[in-house]
């Protein structure tokens, strides 16, 4: 089981290369295509055209596109993001200061939405074509048509503003985590909730299902024994993504509840044009979603022990 498994964990990594490749090419000529001059921009509006065009030689940007590109691809190899534009500090180092913020968010946002949405999901199922069933399934769809943005402000006004049970904004207790935790979570939360139900109901209609009905198994233990785990597949698939997601989604929450991740450093090496910045933290990204689907695609061992990696 170990070989296989090791020469699928290699061939996957072998596979992301590419994919990581286009990534640093997509994020080097996006943030290329900003209007504007990044030079002027960072060095200020009272700055002198000499100081404009020396900065301009110390960030590279008045080489060649293509010499740009290498250089930069070169310095990501050897796990050099460069030096931040802005605070003319190492990428890295500031990545690595809001990674941990970021990281908190969104496993705490998955840990939520897996646990509710598992339970509102299997609720649903089991009480199929049911009130249960219907307000389940119209709690879903709010959950996935409400902007984050909105639901965070409303979120903000009620429990922090009016009822001042927690923090409006910020970080440096758990209470600070309730308000961006929830909002970034209810959207994963409707598309488990979804495919929960949806799997579900799937499995309760195959026989091994039937048959342990026949055998006089109350349907808790069906559902909860026999069903649930062969229903859980596409719900581990559908979790990995929203991983993925919660961490690009972060940009939003962590904007609104001033939240101090990666996603709050983003927009403001957006509005500061700071390139070095802006690249690193997209690669990071990227390279973080590539690992999260190998893990997802790792734990379906886990759930199915028939499945085999050869």
């Amino acid at each position: 089981m170990r070989a296989p498994l090791g020469r699928y964990v290699v061939r996957r990594l072998l596979y992301a290369l590419p994919t990581l490749l286009g990534v640093t090419l997509a994020v080097f000529l996006l943030v290329r295509l900003i209007p504007g001059d990044p030079a002027r921009l960072i060095a200020g509006l009272l700055a002198s055209d000499d100081e404009v065009q020396r900065l301009r030689v110390e960030l590279g940007l008045d080489r060649p596109m293509p010499e740009q590109y290498a250089r930069f691809l070169a310095s990501v190899l050897a796990g050099n993001f460069g030096l931040s534009a802005v605070t003319r500090t190492p990428v890295i180092e500031e990545i690595g200061i809001r990674m941990r913020a970021t990281l908190t968010l969104a496993v705490t946002s998955t840990a939520l939405a897996v646990a509710a949405g598992l339970s509102a999901g299997v609720l649903a199922a089991a009480y199929h074509n049911t009130a249960v069933d219907y307000a389940v399934m119209m709690a879903a769809l709010g959950g996935v048509s409400v902007p984050v943005f909105w639901l965070g402000i409303m979120l903000m006004l009620l429990f922090a503003v009016h009822l001042h049970w927690v923090p409006a904004g910020g970080s440096g207790t758990p209470a600070h985590l309730i308000l961006p935790a929830v909002t970034l979570a209810a959207f994963s939360t409707a598309i488990v909730a979804r495919m929960t139900r949806g799997s579900l109901l799937e499995t309760l209609n195959l026989d091994f299902v039937r048959t342990a009905r026949a055998k006089g198994i109350g349907e808790g233990a069906v559902i909860i024994r026999h069903a649930l785990r062969n229903a859980l597949i596409p719900v581990v698939t559908v979790v990995g993504l929203q991983f993925g997601t919660l961490l690009g989604g972060a940009v939003l929450t962590e904007t609104t509840f001033a939240w101090p991740g990666l996603g709050r450093l983003l927009v403001s090496a957006i509005t500061a044009r700071d390139y070095p910045v802006i690249q690193g933290i997209v690669i990071v990204f990227a390279a973080m979603f590539v690992v999260v689907n190998l893990v997802t695609d790792l734990l379906y061992v886990a759930v199915d022990p028939r499945i085999r990696y050869g």
